[in-house]
């Protein structure tokens, strides 16, 4: 069949991107679904800096590839030995697909599931398959999801079920910013109500983490960010407090307030000095959660011998350190009772078209999250 997709052919191009236009939106052959597989009717899909790394370079694959791992749709038909998923379920997409028997797998962290990540390497869905082609040459999958398309063909490992009332607008960003936000704070953090948290970075990811430490009851939850606009919409979501991190007295501030520090810093920025801005908050005996994807080369320095006097934890958390099939019918429960109100953070809807457009959008900060939604 075809279908229109977002293919990126070189990484790198110069910005501007609504004049360089890196990503170009062509008709592509898709092929059937094999064994395990189904095809999805997108119907929405969200602009993340993931997908940013992979157009400026930051996080390598294999060119070309089709862009997008943040996606909600349709079944429209599933390939032999399927047997979870029929046409017309609702679904979303989950770039960590998880083969249920690696040993990350069975020790109940999908996340790090190995032939996911090998897959993702080698751009191909988890099953192997390889199936976008355009003007006879095959094109990579992104991270085995594809997304800014009008359908893709998918993994049944990279699908989860979910229920007809929910908007497809919304759910698109329960496979990315909420899994990764929410479960960076819940999941990997531990935030237990009347504790402190401050999130570091106040994006799409960051600000669905504020929103998962204000449901969890902390006491205190603070926002930190260079940029003055995103500090005044994290305290009209219920930030407690904001920091601008240039602030010279920026931390012994923050540390003053807190009593020594916050119980948990989550950092999702995904540059150094702000994973060092999270360490240095991070009280005596608290963790500092890293959800953000800075560059392979980029180093932190922290003084080593602060993690044994001070107790300190240092952890990482890749999709929020969930389990997709558990946490994404969770977390769709608790924004359809109101206690996550992601569609807040929805600040552009646009089409496939202005794809471009809205990287650049992103690159300059000036969007929260941006949904392609599709007809």
């Amino acid at each position: 069949m075809k279908t229109r997709i977002a293919l990126v052919r070189q990484a790198g191009v110069p910005r501007p991107y609504d004049q360089t236009r890196p990503i170009a939106v062509v008709e592509a052959d898709l092929a059937a679904p094999g064994p395990g597989e189904l095809v999805v009717k997108i119907a929405a899909a969200g602009l993340c800096h993931s997908d940013l790394s992979v157009i400026n370079g930051d996080r390598p694959r294999g060119m070309p590839v089709a862009l997008g791992h943040e996606a909600s749709g349709v079944v429209q038909s599933v390939g032999p030995n399927v047997t979870r998923f029929a046409p017309g379920d609702h679904v979303v997409l989950v770039f960590a697909a998880s083969c249920g028997h690696c040993l990350p797998c069975a020790e109940g962290r999908p996340a790090l599931c190995e032939p996911a990540l090998s897959a993702a390497v080698a751009g191909s869905l988890i099953t192997g398959s390889q199936c976008i082609s355009h003007q006879g040459q095959v094109i990579n999958h992104h991270i085995g999801v594809s997304g800014f398309a009008d359908y893709a063909v998918v993994s049944e490992a990279s699908v989860v079920k979910i229920d007809r009332s929910i908007p497809l607008d919304r759910a698109a960003l329960l496979g990315c910013a909420v899994l990764t936000g929410v479960g960076a704070v819940l999941n990997t953090g531990n935030l237990r109500a009347g504790q402190t948290c401050a999130v570091v970075g106040l994006g799409g990811v960051g600000l669905a983490a504020l929103l998962g430490a204000i449901a969890a009851g902390a006491r205190e939850v603070i926002a930190v960010d260079l940029a003055e606009d995103k500090r005044a919409f994290a305290m009209e979501l219920g930030a407690t407090h904001a920091v601008n991190p240039a602030d010279p007295d920026a931390i012994a501030a923050l540390r003053d307030r807190t009593g020594g520090g916050v119980d948990l810093a989550v950092e999702v920025a995904g540059a150094v000095p702000a994973l060092k801005f999270a360490y240095d908050i991070t009280r005596r005996g608290g963790t500092t959660v890293t959800a953000g994807l800075p560059n392979p080369q980029a180093k932190l320095e922290i003084p080593a011998v602060s993690l044994t006097l001070g107790e300190q934890t240092l952890k990482g958390s890749y999709v929020g350190s969930c389990v997709p099939t558990r946490d994404i019918p969770r977390f769709a429960a608790m924004m359809m009772r109101g206690q996550l109100p992601i569609e807040r953070l929805m600040t552009h809807r646009i089409t496939l078209d202005q794809i471009n457009e809205g990287f650049e959008r992103l690159a300059k900060g000036q969007a929260i999250r941006q949904v392609i939604v599709f007809d």
